[in-house]
């Protein structure tokens, strides 16, 4: 299996409807493991594939490299979230090994603010799995 292909993604690359309305954010499946898939869906035919990745995940190999990590860690530190595209789509990377509620709900307040939009016309729908 091939790695996939990660580049930094800007936060102002993304579409404009992020920061102009109501935005949800949606899992796939569920929260399971250190990648959740979902996507980010805002007015009639707005949707935008974002999925959230735990970035110390390391077994069976780690999930990025060191520098890259680094960098969300000192990201995460100051308030604010890593953009990447992974494979083309949009992924939020955060510290940690594996998702809970909570942190879903601060890794996407910090996309909001990252993406100029009010958190508070952001919403999360996390799936059962």
């Amino acid at each position: 299996m091939t790695a996939p292909a990660i580049a930094d993604l800007d936060p102002f690359d993304l579409p404009d409807w992020l920061g102009d309305g109501p935005v949800a954010w949606a899992t796939d499946t569920g929260l399971g493991g250190h990648l959740v898939a979902g996507h980010l869906t805002g007015g009639a035919d707005e949707t935008l594939a974002c999925d959230l990745l735990a970035v110390d995940q390391a077994y069976p190999a780690p999930v990025l490299d060191e520098a890259t990590r680094t960098r969300v860690h000192q990201s995460w530190r100051h308030g604010q979230v890593l953009l990447l595209s992974r494979d083309g789509r949009a992924t939020v990377a955060a510290p940690g090994t594996s998702w809970t509620s909570e942190e879903v709900l601060v890794a996407l307040t910090r996309v909001a603010r990252a993406v100029g939009a009010d958190p508070a016309r952001w919403s999360v729908r996390l799936g059962l799995s």
